[in-house]
């Protein structure tokens, strides 16, 4: 059953998308996105408490996977089950097929480059990043490069290997029209445990 809070939520995101349909579709998507993530929080935190895919709303066919930070950049957001158009809507999207981000190997994770992922441009060499897991552990990463390539050779970034976070997104990132063919990817390591002491 839903709840009142989860109810009024939901109203408000039909309203500000019926609102914002004369400002054309980018506010839809901005009011969209940001309105989501009351839902996707609640879901969050029944994930954490052990329920497995807990979607945010009844038809979504999405859930949260992990809680990604960038606290130099003061950024917070939730991953998303898939990258499909519908779920990168809400928030970055895990990539099927690779790690869920924290776990060993490459986790890839998308995002549009105008809501969620904007903060990668202001991303540098060395910043930390942070992933919080449903199991309720944090894995540290540092930034360790930033590149832009082909979308066509976006499969390159997919490839295994150490324990790593790599973060895609369209470029450039001041594009007016979307479809752009290059990709902007963020690779950071993970941090050893061993030496998270030191920090």
């Amino acid at each position: 059953m839903i709840g009142a809070r989860r109810w009024l939520v939901l109203v408000a995101i039909g309203v500000g998308i019926g609102g914002t349909w004369q400002l054309g579709e980018a506010a839809a998507i901005h009011a969209k996105a940001w309105l989501a993530q009351v839902l996707i929080a609640d879901a969050w935190e029944r994930a954490v408490a052990g329920e497995p895919r807990p979607v945010p709303w009844p038809w979504a066919d999405t859930w949260p996977v992990a809680h990604l930070s960038a606290p130099r950049q003061g950024i917070e957001t939730f991953v998303l089950a898939g990258a499909s158009g519908p779920t990168l809507a809400f928030g970055p999207g895990h990539m099927d097929g690779t790690p869920v981000p924290g776990a060993p190997g490459n986790s890839v994770v998308t995002g549009h480059r105008d809501t969620h992922f904007r903060f990668l441009a202001d991303l540098a060499v060395g910043d930390p990043l942070v992933v919080a897991m449903t199991n309720g552990k944090d894995r540290r990463f540092r930034v360790s490069r930033t590149q832009v390539i082909a979308a066509k050779d976006a499969h390159a970034v997919i490839a295994g290997g150490d324990t790593r976070l790599t973060l895609v997104t369209c470029y450039p990132f001041d594009a007016v029209l979307p479809g752009s063919p290059l990709r902007y990817v963020v690779t950071a390591e993970a941090v050893p445990f061993t030496s998270l002491a030191l920090q």
